[in-house]
């Protein structure tokens, strides 16, 4: 005679029981609860060259996605409270570059860094290996690739350029000490929480961006083709990509941890036509000779 093995549903009903109270704890204090299934961000795919601002009318024609953003609770000190509560995304890719505009309402434009101030300032998170990590900092052995875009970084190249072009007023130029920077966005790879680490080759990441009307407008764009095989983000035309996002407000005293994320969302930029990415492939139009 078989004996029937009877599995008691007490330890589920206790974990189910917990997990609503958490719930509920956390939508108590203001913290909207994300979940990223079934959202996916299409990169559009489009010939010729891709746009490097955020006015270029080729955004216009590309469908935003709204993305909701929660406080980040992991890790102390915990940020249940962020400011910036949604963040629109827009991508689009050429086949050899893909770039993305990112923009949320922001009242305030903190893009100088000066004693007791912070900046603001967007991240894009991407997993370096097939499976996603933790989504802040990734993790040990699943590392993570950042691109964090820096308001104050985007004013050094912006202020450098204004100089650049200035005349002289009555044969004087005024001075002023403004960083070096190659880019606005700093790469960066991380394994966990307090391990982030600038690449030693930055630039490959580009970055503009601009403040309206109390709303930032930010794009970063990098050549889809990886250049590291370990320390880059392979972005493939045609495979699905996780990605994740950080926002943070320097006015609400935003900085490292302290800041709203997005959870993995799914990427997927859509490969090339083979007529497009193989001149070899096309047909000839040219009619053939009698004889």
């Amino acid at each position: 005679m078989r004996k029937t093995t009877k599995i008691s549903s007490r330890p589920l009903l206790l974990l189910f029981l917990s997990i609503l109270v958490v719930a509920g704890v956390l939508v108590g204090f203001g913290v909207p609860l994300v979940s990223s299934e079934g959202m996916i961000i299409r990169a559009r795919l489009i010939e010729g060259e891709l746009p490097t601002g955020p006015e270029d009318a080729a955004w216009a024609k590309v469908s935003p996605m709204t993305l909701p953003l929660s406080g980040q609770i992991i890790t102390r000190p915990v940020w249940p409270e962020p400011s910036a509560r949604a963040l629109t995304v827009r991508s689009l890719h050429n086949g050899t570059e893909i770039a993305f505009l990112l923009e949320w309402q922001d009242n305030t434009k903190n893009d100088r860094l000066t004693p007791g101030t912070f900046r603001d300032g967007v991240a894009i998170g991407l997993p370096l290996g097939d499976a996603p990590s933790f989504f802040c900092m990734g993790q040990l052995d699943h590392y993570i690739n950042i691109w964090h875009w820096k308001a104050d970084w985007q004013s050094d190249i912006d202020r450098r350029a204004a100089k650049t072009s200035e005349k002289p007023r009555d044969g004087v130029r005024t001075f002023e000490v403004i960083p070096r920077r190659v880019s606005s966005v700093e790469d960066l790879i991380g394994g966990g929480f307090s391990t982030l680490t600038t690449k030693e080759k930055q630039g490959r990441v580009q970055g503009q961006a601009a403040w309206k009307d109390g709303v930032w407008h930010v794009v970063m764009h990098r050549p889809l083709v990886s250049e590291e095989l370990e320390n880059e983000a392979k972005l493939i035309p045609g495979r699905m990509q996780t990605v994740s996002f950080a926002v943070w407000n320097g006015e609400n005293k935003e900085r490292n941890g302290q800041k709203a994320v997005a959870p993995w969302f799914q990427l997927r930029a859509p490969t090339m036509p083979a007529s497009r990415s193989d001149p070899s492939s096309r047909k000839s139009t040219k009619p053939r000779s009698e004889t």
